[in-house]
């Protein structure tokens, strides 16, 4: 069974980064706004792109990435070149762009379950805030890649949803904490 990674920057008070600058999200790009850049915080993205083998996105996800990762060669090669897979209903064969490797349109949750169980290594999920709370609710996101900015935004996109459901327990794998206030935790989902 493949690993299931999500992945975020979120805010202190659970509001997740809106990556690619999604038109109308008041929440686009807090995470290099106001706090010191350290490089060693945003080390573990380049760690998931080793490790994973797979790329998981929501659709609007898919649709912000699309246009732009594909030319960013040096930034994203790792992503670039692993297959990708768009958690979409409406997305079409005709809507994928055509630069950027195998992609394949899941339509259901369960679509993801199926992946999870092929051959292979962890899958990664970027950005996808209500993809995050979906897989989450449904039991699938296996291990949590956070990374804790020192901020509190109010309002906004959450990493976890509000439904009412069982306890999740996760246990702490991996912990630091960088001299601009980001906090890298790693979780392991307690199945």
């Amino acid at each position: 069974m493949r690993t299931l990674i999500s992945t975020s920057f979120v805010s202190l008070d659970g509001v997740v980064e809106g990556p690619g600058g999604e038109p109308g999200y008041r929440n686009s790009g807090w995470t290099f706004k106001d706090i010191e850049f350290d490089p060693a915080a945003y080390a573990m993205k380049g760690t998931e792109q080793e490790e994973a083998t797979a790329l998981l996105l929501g659709r609007v996800s898919y649709e912000a990435f699309a246009p732009v990762w594909p030319g960013m060669t040096v930034e994203f090669a790792a992503y670039n070149a692993m297959p990708k897979y768009v958690v979409s209903t409406t997305l079409q064969e005709s809507d994928l762009v055509t630069n950027w490797g195998e992609t394949t349109i899941l339509r259901s949750l369960d679509d993801v379950a199926a992946l999870k169980e092929t051959e292979g290594g962890p899958i990664i999920i970027n950005g996808s805030a209500a993809l995050n709370r979906a897989l989450a609710d449904a039991g699938l996101v296996d291990r949590y890649h956070l990374l804790v900015f020192p901020v509190l935004l109010g309002a906004g996109k959450r990493l976890f949803g509000e439904t009412d459901k069982d306890k999740q327990s996760l246990k702490l794998v991996e912990s630091e904490s960088y001299g601009n206030g980001i906090q890298k935790l790693v979780y392991d989902v307690i199945h």
